[in-house]
């Protein structure tokens, strides 16, 4: 017996891990098809417009049928962070992350973007969700992994350095004048794709809080994207004045917003609302150097795109200094996260095994009633007896 629960505690961290490394893949791919889409002609606002209703129509059903008993109730407070997780992500870090892709290439952008994990430590010591104690090995692991991690993305903002093609070009009709097509403006790339990596931790900052006041992560992917789809519509209709850039067709702009819609806005938000429940922002974060070494590949192989030296520097520091972190990180026994909340995993009507005195997590009497408003009649969401508390008769 004591095997078999070893067995499922080592399953049940494996999980986590298991989720985020297949997230590297579907990221990895939503670069280069979103590459391959912007060099036919795919404008980045209507790609994340178009991204997020898809994501929103595919996520919808399922919040509505399974999460129906468990939704809270909507708040003025709940929804203008929803609203703000809106503008974080969907409007603020995607058309940031597109203008840099155009700019640049999708390998340096996979590399760069491995500096997420740093910012967002960086932010969880702002927001207390971290700790840091000097006498503690892990922690100044994490504190000179950030250091290290932010040096390497400056080696590759600095220094570009000579091009190394791994593959030749073969496939002109698919990359064919890429240099001009993406203007490989680096200095604006590079500013785009700090402002996403800005924008993406703020993200998911905001987004471990606003789980512990609306834990329903269908629900909550759900309302981003459909926030997210609002917002980007309006700022579209400012920037892009040509109709024709709207039309749908089966193309690759088509394909970039169904795959990244579904994979990368969808399934990966409701994946990382989970983990970052479980583990907390900083773990969540701290796998993108795979996506990194995925995408090059891809990108070389398809694109026939050139590294340069300056990004496999830049690129080593960062991977060096990201498992700094991560190894301090996986040092820690206590996630902030739930020290600072309260470690309230499900909703306490839920929660037998601690008593609520007749309050929600907000400390609002429940009347007998569920977040829903129905009676209870002294039993929890699932119908099972709440001990101590008489049924009806």
């Amino acid at each position: 017996m004591k095997g078999g629960g070893g067995k499922c505690g080592n399953m049940e961290k494996i999980k986590p891990i298991l989720a985020i490394i297949s997230l590297q893949f579907g990221y990895a791919g939503m670069y280069i098809i979103t590459m391959v889409s912007f060099k036919h002609g795919m404008d980045h606002w209507v790609l994340a417009t178009y991204r997020h209703i898809v994501a929103t129509v595919v996520m919808a059903p399922f919040a509505l049928i399974l999460e129906r008993k468990v939704r809270p109730k909507m708040t003025l407070k709940i929804f203008y962070r929803l609203l703000a997780l809106g503008i974080l992500e969907p409007l603020m870090d995607q058309n940031f992350y597109y203008i840099g892709l155009k700019s640049t290439t999708a390998s340096y952008t996979s590399a760069f973007t491995n500096a997420l994990p740093a910012v967002t430590f960086i932010l969880a010591l702002i927001f207390r969700l971290e700790r840091v104690n000097f006498r503690e090995k892990h922690s100044i692991a994490k504190v000179v992994g950030t250091v290290i991690t932010l040096g390497g993305a400056m080696v590759m903002t600095l220094y570009k350095g000579p091009a190394i093609e791994i593959v030749k070009a073969a496939h002109s009709s698919i990359h064919g004048s890429s240099t001009t097509a993406t203007g490989q403006h680096y200095i604006t790339g590079t500013l785009a794709i700090m402002g996403s990596i800005s924008t993406w931790a703020a993200f998911f900052i905001l987004q471990s809080f606003t789980l512990k006041v609306y834990p329903a992560e269908l629900s909550l992917v759900t309302l981003i994207c459909g926030i997210g789809s609002i917002l980007n519509f309006i700022v579209s209709m400012i920037f892009v004045r040509d109709l024709s850039a709207w039309k749908i067709g089966m193309d690759t702009g088509t394909l970039a917003a169904v795959y990244s819609g579904v994979v990368c806005s969808g399934i990966a938000y409701y994946i990382q609302s989970i983990v970052i429940r479980q583990r907390g922002p900083v773990f969540t974060t701290s796998f993108s150097p795979m996506c990194m070494v995925i995408t090059s590949f891809f990108g070389a192989l398809v694109l026939a795109e050139k590294i340069h030296l300056g990004s496999i520097i830049g690129a080593i520091f960062i991977v060096i200094g990201l498992y700094s972190v991560v190894w301090g990180k996986s040092k820690d026994d206590v996630n902030p996260l739930d020290e600072k909340i309260g470690a309230v995993q499900e909703l306490p009507i839920t929660n037998v095994d601690k008593p609520t005195n007749g309050g929600d997590v907000t400390g609002v009497p429940m009347n007998g009633r569920d977040v829903t408003g129905a009676p209870m009649n002294g039993r929890d969401v699932v119908g099972a007896p709440i001990t101590g508390v008489p049924t009806s008769t």
